[in-house]
């Protein structure tokens, strides 16, 4: 059923053929676009009303909780030395073994953990506001853009290519992938049928009754890999998050967009 409505999608091509045999114009032309898009790395941070909750579910928690085995043992351990501190207990465990005490561990753990020292959250590329980075903003999905020239002007958009016949819009969308990354790249292609449309019309001194416009058919990827240095990026490029691309992209373009990328 996917297979068929692939092939329907392919269909609506520049030109098709007629009952009679005859090749006849199609108005429209027609693009497949991908929205790549490298997820979060890191959790975001907290709100303040988000950090309050769950200090209380914490706390809530701990007085529900039971002890862990961990935390009898400490408890048994120390009852036997209160316990031979009053002269009542008389020791037999045996001479020359070792004995490693809940408290040995505790300190063995909390030395571990001073030297422990976490990744920043920032890193050089957010403080450069490097965006042809994929190593910044680790807390929100990041997108690529590419410049591209659409008549006179170039344009920051999603990495497009035109439909071919006998390819479905899947199909285009994958070669727009692979012309500005390369064979390199490892993505995830979400489904068959496209998440978004965008329609616009020619120039009116380039418009025809053959040539009106064109449609752009959006597909969803994640990126796989985080590691580019096989890919090969053939055009002007940027990384950038949902709250950047009014920057680059047209107001309608991006209205688009929108309609379809959540950044959660």
């Amino acid at each position: 059923m996917m297979a068929a409505a692939g092939g329907a999608v392919a269909g609506w091509g520049r030109w098709v053929s007629s009952a009679s045999g005859a090749v006849t114009p199609r108005p429209w032309r027609l693009f497949g676009a991908l929205c790549l898009l490298r997820l979060p790395r890191i959790t975001q941070q907290l709100r303040r009303e988000e950090e309050e909750m769950a200090a209380l579910m914490e706390q809530i928690e701990l007085e529900r909780s039971r002890y862990s085995d961990h935390e009898v043992r400490k408890l048994e351990e120390e009852e036997r030395l209160r316990r031979r501190k009053e002269s009542s207990y008389d020791e037999d465990e045996e001479p020359g073994k070792t004995v490693i005490m809940a408290q040995d561990l505790e300190d063995k753990w909390e030395q571990k953990l001073l030297q422990f020292s976490p990744a920043p959250r920032v890193t050089d590329a957010d403080k450069k506001d490097d965006r042809k980075s994929l190593n910044r903003k680790l807390d929100s999905n990041l997108m690529l853009l590419v410049k591209q020239k659409i008549g006179n002007q170039e344009l920051w958009l999603l990495p497009q290519v035109e439909w071919q016949p006998g390819e479905t819009m899947r199909n285009t969308a994958e070669r727009a992938m692979a012309m500005f990354l390369g064979d390199h790249v490892q993505a995830k292609i979400l489904g068959n049928a496209p998440h978004g449309i965008y329609k616009y019309k020619f120039p009116r001194a380039i418009r025809t009754e053959d040539n009106v416009g064109a449609k752009v058919f959006f597909y969803k990827a994640f990126l796989q890999s985080s590691d580019l240095s096989q890919a090969e990026l053939k055009k002007d490029y940027l990384w950038v998050t949902k709250d950047e691309l009014g920057a680059y992209l047209k107001p309608e373009y991006l209205k688009k967009v929108n309609r379809f990328l959540l950044d959660l």
